[in-house]
């Protein structure tokens, strides 16, 4: 790729800046905000117009917005020899992390109307819900004092089976990895050095964390409706660990069968995430085909010294460059499938959620 497609741009107060002495420019699907920092000499001193904390940017990679925020720090140094600034911050996800949610109970609530009760009052205005959960009514929902607005909103989204993010153009999304996606691109490591297309390419297998079996207890309290039901248990099995390493939940939150096989399921997919991670350095910020990594892509990968040949799901990307330092990106892959969003309703929201699960290697059983 052209070397102009790979350049990182900051938008601040009407103005472009770029040049940077060094850029790390991170997002993950598993971190609720993404941050960024660029670092700039400034031979005549003077700090660039706009360049206040909280004030609003826009990070460009070429022509391709790659994240929306704010400033959160700004650092001077001045020696003998040098004046460097140093700015950093995150995408729009910060002010949820930071601040409270407003407190309110509210009946017969849909996602859409907790979503956008939580985060309307801290300046997010562009939501988009990608599932048909977004008209579904809940009985109750209840925001207690101290709660921060991102707890609130990914513990809504998880009740309905999904997560929340930003795009890069500052939209806060609501939805799920899409495994029906082609792959955007194709790594490549092999020994004779033919096509390949990966500085460096390294495999972590770990057993911390990992579990063969996942047993979730629950009960339901008798309401006027139904009687209470008791020992309400799931099991989930994996059958790709090959130790047995047994682990039992007791989970107030699950009174139902459904919940505690959606909880269940939910703990053996968090295990299964931790067992193996694919770290790639590539040169660059795109694919072969001009595409801009991000996190939510599939990559296929094929790799002779790992033995590897098969389709990943991109969790995480690290943008990274400066002056004289050339411009690459860390992929952090996962196995395709494995990161399940099963509903696990919140107590608070009063609600059951029964979603239908696509077959991902996981045995289930239940015992009433």
């Amino acid at each position: 790729m052209a070397t102009q497609h790979n350049d990182v741009t900051l938008l601040i107060g009407g103005k472009a800046h770029s040049k940077w002495q060094h850029y790390d420019i991170d997002s993950d699907l598993l971190q609720a905000a993404d941050a960024w920092q660029l670092q700039l000499g400034l031979p005549d001193g003077q700090l660039p117009a706009g360049v206040v904390e909280g004030a609003e940017v826009v990070l460009m990679v070429g022509r391709d917005v790659v994240l929306t925020g704010r400033i959160d720090d700004i650092d001077e140094l001045v020696s003998k020899t040098s004046h460097t600034l140093a700015l950093a911050g995150r995408d729009h996800a910060a002010v949820l992390v930071d601040c409270s949610a407003p407190v309110f109970t509210a009946r017969q609530a849909t996602l859409a109307e907790v979503v956008a009760s939580v985060v309307k009052p801290l300046g997010i205005s562009r939501v988009r819900i990608a599932s048909s959960q977004a008209g579904r009514a809940r009985d109750k929902v209840s925001i207690e004092p101290g709660d921060t607005a991102w707890d609130v909103l990914a513990r809504a989204a998880e009740a309905n089976g999904l997560w929340p993010w930003f795009d890069p153009d500052g939209t806060l999304v609501v939805g799920g990895p899409d495994y029906s996606a082609p792959p955007v691109a194709s790594l490549v490591l092999r020994r004779n050095g033919k096509g390949n297309n990966v500085q460096s390419l390294q495999r972590r297998r770990s057993m911390a964390g990992r579990y063969s079996d996942i047993t979730v207890l629950g009960q339901a309290h008798g309401t006027h409706a139904e009687a209470g039901r008791h020992a309400l248990k799931s099991a989930v099995r994996d059958p790709g660990c090959a130790v047995y390493r047994p682990r039992i939940v007791q989970d107030g939150d699950a009174d139902s069968l459904a919940d505690t096989r959606a909880r269940a399921r939910k703990l053996l997919s968090d295990s299964r995430l931790q067992g193996m991670t694919l770290t790639a350095v590539v040169k660059g910020h795109r694919t072969s085909d001009g595409v801009l990594w991000q996190p939510g892509q599939r990559v296929h990968v094929v790799s002779e010294p790992h033995g590897i040949d098969g389709v990943f799901f991109l969790m995480a990307r690290k943008l990274q460059g400066g002056e004289g330092q050339g411009s690459r990106t860390t992929l952090t892959l996962k196995e395709d499938g494995v990161w399940v969003l099963d509903a696990h309703p919140d107590k608070r929201d009063k609600k059951r959620t029964k979603r239908k699960k696509k077959d991902d290697g996981l045995d289930a059983i239940d015992v009433d």
